[in-house]
């Protein structure tokens, strides 16, 4: 080959590599509503979502939440993931780079006789690299670093929904024992009104069938308590298994403190397009389409010319019969250029995979993204709805035991029944319960804001 050959080849190897190279795919579009259709919270700046559960006032809250995340096996297994990405970054990016082998040998043999024996030491260096002449290397580098990144956004995905886990399940608790509070007392006053009411048969003033009534009546309180404190206590060893701290500990941490009723509010942004860029979930998927849309280019560089070129430089001894005689060697190539001519269409075949995936990563993309507006646009609901029900509730429960204090100084008084005491204690009880559950229903709301809202992160943590 002449020099004017040799110049014709390269260019016309530049030149197909310029046309050849498939191009990535453009960001996608933004899916997102143009404004949120519930009525946003306010009243409020947080400045750090990720440190929101420290700004509850809850010392107890905070320490569960961060013992939680520590022993996480879903933080552990994203870690891992992260750690795994990387890798397979590196790997990607290194096999863009020439390689280079070093070899030691040494052999002993004889030729026909006369000829003596004769020993052959070598040692050397041998270089190989592909030319990533049409990107496909380029691709599958690519391809790597946006799982990296999406890796990387899935392990702050995993703490959010840690904490969320841990935070849903301490205020469970706190409600449940509210609500064990609440049986209990319910169970001692109707054990008092059976106590009346049996001294009050016994003096002949009460039927026996209505002291049987209270008895009833106490009875089931009593169970309705015992089952309680059985909820309870399943949440506590709930609680032991999710932040492996131990029993005497976890449950000294929760009767030390009280749950407080302060509310840090969450600012949402406006649009939901900005809100939605804070949540890592769809980061990941948006960098799991870029990493398919690069997989593409890949399996499309893989049907042109591979350009390979290899080299090695060594040293060689040959002793035989007291000669001893040092070689040197070295060689540049051969530049080889490998064209596929059939493959039984196994190529076209992988392309029409790779574009395949490129489309399920892109309408899983969008599904993640509906999912996210729901999300918030739910949490939003229920803020709004357990914020105007809050004060309806509070003057169910103080109108209620009014109630119930006035029917119960009536009986006491022979001016009423036990049947009447009985159902204004059913109402009073129903409220009361009522309203601790929309409490913990509220608290669930802010919970899942946080969650929705991305818990802090951005895309600058990656």
């Amino acid at each position: 080959m002449n020099k004017r050959q040799k110049i014709l080849f390269v260019g016309l190897s530049v030149l197909i590599a310029a046309c050849a190279t498939p191009p990535q795919r453009s960001t996608l579009e933004t899916v997102a509503p143009q404004q949120w259709h519930a009525p946003l919270p306010h009243g409020g700046n947080v400045s750090d979502l990720s440190q929101w559960w420290k700004q509850q006032g809850d010392p107890v809250l905070a320490q569960l939440v961060e013992a939680a995340q520590a022993a996480s096996p879903t933080l552990a297994s994203a870690r891992a993931r992260i750690d795994e990405a990387r890798a397979l970054r590196v790997a990607s990016g290194a096999a863009l780079l020439p390689t280079l082998d070093a070899a030691a040998s040494v052999s002993r043999s004889s030729a026909q006789p006369p000829q003596p024996m004769g020993t052959v030491s070598q040692a050397g260096f041998q270089s190989a690299w592909e030319i990533d002449l049409f990107g496909a290397g380029r691709a599958a580098r690519d391809a790597a670093q946006s799982r990296l990144e999406g890796a990387s956004a899935g392990w702050h995905d995993a703490r959010v929904s840690v904490a969320a886990e841990a935070a849903n399940l301490y205020y469970t608790q706190r409600a449940c024992d509210g609500l064990l509070a609440i049986a209990l007392s319910d169970a001692a006053s109707r054990a008092e009104t059976a106590r009346l009411a049996d001294l009050s048969r016994q003096a002949g003033f009460t039927a026996p069938a209505v002291a049987a009534l209270a008895r009833a009546s106490a009875a089931e309180a009593n169970a309705r308590a015992t089952q309680q404190r059985a909820q309870c206590e399943a949440l506590v060893k709930a609680m032991v298994a999710l932040t492996a701290l131990p029993e005497p500990e976890l449950r000294q941490k929760m009767s030390a403190t009280t749950a407080t009723a302060a509310e840090t509010p969450i600012v949402i942004e406006s649009l939901p397009a900005q809100l939605l860029s804070q949540r890592p979930d769809i980061f990941a998927a948006e960098r799991e389409v870029a990493a398919a849309s690069a997989e593409i280019g890949g399996a499309q560089a893989q049907r042109f010319p591979r350009l390979t070129l290899s080299g090695s430089v060594g040293r060689a001894n040959f002793r035989t019969g007291g000669t001893d005689v040092d070689l040197s060697t070295w060689s540049i190539g051969p530049l080889a250029l490998s064209l596929p001519v059939f493959d039984g269409g196994r190529r076209v075949a992988n392309v029409e995979a790779a574009q395949a995936r490129y489309e399920a990563a892109t309408a899983a993309y969008r599904a993640r993204v509906r999912q996210a507006v729901r999300e918030v646009e739910e949490a939003l609901i229920s803020l709004n709805s357990t914020a105007a029900r809050g004060e309806d509730a509070r003057v169910a429960v103080e109108g209620y035991r009014t109630s119930f204090e006035a029917t119960e100084a009536r009986y006491k008084g022979g001016l009423a029944s036990l049947v009447e005491l009985e159902e204004a204690r059913r109402n009073r009880l129903a409220a009361e319960n009522a309203l601790v559950a929309l409490e913990r229903e509220r608290r669930s709301a802010w919970i899942a804001l946080y969650r929705a809202a991305g818990g802090g992160w951005n895309a600058a943590q990656r």
